[in-house]
This record gives C-alpha cells, sequence and structure tokens, in this order.
C-alpha cells in the first residue's frame, strides 16, 4: 500500500496537539484499507506540556512522528525541516491548531487519486479577525500583481504534494523558504480546493505582527524585484518633480524680486519629505541584502535535540 504523510509543527499548543493528533488519526484510519500514514509532528522548543503530551501519544502509536528542535527556528523552518523528513508517496502540509480541518484531507487524496500532484487548500473564508482578514487578502493582491510568476491566491501551504513535487522543493537550497511562492514556481498538474477556516481551538496563536511582517517581506523579496524597479522609478520622478518646482520658483522669484519670499517651511518639509524616501528605499535594500546574506550563509533549517518512532 501507498503511504500519506502528515506533517505539521507546533509551539505550545498543549490545548490543540491532543485534539489534533485524535482527530488526524479518526479522518486517516477510515482509508486504512488503501494506505498507510505517518504524521510528522515538528515541536519548535515548546516551554508548556506540548512535548509530554506528544511523547505519550508517540508511545501508544508509532505512526505518531515526533521532531524535537534544540531551540525555537520558527515555524517557516521547523515546517520545512519537517517536510524533509517525510517519506510518503504523497505529503499533507497543514497547522496543528485545528484551523486546517483534517477532513478535508480526503478531498486532497480523492483528488490525488485522480492524478493531481498538487492539491491546495484555498480559504473560501478566513478564520481569524475582520482586521487580519482584511490585510491578509490586500498583501496577496498586491503579492500577485508584483509577482514574477502566478501565485496561488488565499493559499498558505495547506494541501496534499506528489513525492515528485517534494522532491523537486528539496533541489530549493533556502534557509528560509517561501513555500507558498515554491509550490507555485516548481508547477506539476494542480488543483485547488476550497475550504473554510476554522477558529482556534484552543490557546493562543505564537505568531505576531513582526512574525507576519517578516513572513510578508519574504515573500516580496523572493518573488518579485518590482520594489526595485519602483526605487529607481521613484527617485526619477522625484528629482524631475524637484528640478520643475526649482525652476517655477526661480521665475517667479525673478518676476517679483521684491514682494515674493521663498520662507523656510517648504524647505524643511521638503528636506523631511526627502529624507523619509531615502530611508524606506535604504531599508528596502536592506531587505535584499538580506536576503542574500541568509542564503550566503547556508545555515541549517534546524538543529535537531532528539526524534521519536523514526
Amino acid at each position: 500500500m501507498k503511504t500519506i504523510s502528515i506533517v505539521t509543527s507546533c509551539y505550545n499548543e498543549e490545548a490543540n496537539i491532543e485534539l489534533f493528533v485524535k482527530t488526524v488519526t479518526e479522518v486517516m484510519d477510515t482509508l486504512s484499507d488503501r494506505y498507510t500514514w505517518e504524521l510528522i509532528i515538528a515541536d519548535n522548543c515548546s516551554t508548556d506540556n506540548t512535548r509530554s503530551i506528544l511523547r505519550d501519544l508517540a508511545s501508544n502509536d508509532r505512526r505518531i512522528k515526533c521532531i524535537f528542535n534544540s531551540n525555537n527556528f520558527g515555524v517557516v523552518r521547523s515546517s520545512a525541516n519537517a517536510l524533509m523528513s517525510a517519506t510518503g508517496d504523497a505529503v499533507v502540509t497543514m497547522c496543528s491548531d485545528l484551523q486546517d480541518p483534517p477532513r478535508v484531507i480526503l478531498d486532497f487524496i480523492r483528488e490525488w487519486e485522480n492524478g493531481n500532484k498538487v492539491v491546495c487548500g484555498v480559504k473560501a473564508k478566513y478564520g481569524g479577525s475582520l482586521y487580519m482578514t482584511a490585510i491578509r487578502k490586500l498583501y496577496y493582491a498586491v503579492l500577485n500583481r508584483i509577482s514574477e510568476i502566478p501565485l496561488i491566491k488565499n493559499f498558505h501551504g495547506f494541501g496534499l504534494y506528489d513525492r515528485c513535487v517534494i522532491e523537486a522543493t528539496k533541489k530549493y537550497k533556502d534557509p528560509y523558504p517561501y513555500f507558498r511562492g515554491i509550490i507555485s514556481e516548481v508547477g506539476f498538474k494542480r488543483v485547488e480546493i476550497n475550504y473554510e477556516q476554522a477558529v482556534r481551538k484552543g490557546g493562543r496563536s505564537s505568531y505576531n505582527l513582526f512574525d507576519y511582517f517578516d513572513y510578508a517581506v519574504v515573500g516580496c523579496v523572493n518573488y518579485s524585484k518590482m520594489p526595485l524597479h519602483f526605487a529607481v522609478f521613484s527617485g526619477l520622478a522625484i528629482a524631475i518633480i524637484s528640478l520643475i518646482t526649482a525652476f517655477i520658483y526661480l521665475v517667479y522669484k525673478l518676476l517679483y524680486w521684491d514682494t515674493f519670499s521663498l520662507g523656510l517651511a517648504p524647505l524643511v518639509i521638503g528636506l523631511f519629505f526627502f529624507s523619509a524616501i531615502q530611508l524606506i528605499f535604504i531599508g528596502l535594500v536592506g531587505e535584499y541584502i538580506g536576503a542574500i546574506w541568509t542564503q550566503v550563509k547556508n545555515k541549517p533549517l534546524v538543529i535537531e535535540e532528539e526524534r521519536i518512532n523514526f
């Protein structure tokens, strides 16, 4: 029989992890006549009882495999490392907070059996606040407009990927991968399945505003040079406007030499405006340099402390 791997990562998910494992197990056991399966959970150095719960679960079921990281390396790197450890003919990636409904896995597998190498879960409805939902939609709309490759709208990684797709992603030697972009880039026959994202069952997300911003910048830097082009065009446009303004002021001063006074206000406003523009674009260039620096260092995705049931 073929094997299905389910891969997830967690950090301080003691309120959800046991129910998550139970729900996934119930879903996958309905396919026990056709498939074997494994559930790989990467714990990102949780400080609550998550690891104790995982040890108990793994001791009772060898299909549950755990990777305990030696430190908190972030959800992106931890998830990528767990994905590389999957051995299944198809791999399902999902969140461990039950916002990605496990029952949708059955729909993924059915589409995979129909010959699709990539089955993407696309959010028809977000489970978070309206404020964050609006920001996400705006971000993905902008990213899709400026990206060099067509990205999948409302897709955050929840999906099923054939073994050939996983082997293709391994060729990307990226220590901080933008998985959503990689899946769009590698190609293969793909289908999208709409689902409604649920509200977290318990606990609080460890992701904060800075984490969201960091990952958003990674997507822009990895898949678009448009911000750099925009910086160049903005500089040219501002230079032209400045020259025209200077010429107008010169003519006006020559015509009304005794009555026209430039004053300090336009100078101060212009100084601060151009300084702000410079800082923004210096920071933008810094993000691209930082991405290059991350690649050059060639760090491992994570350092593992322990593996269970591998």
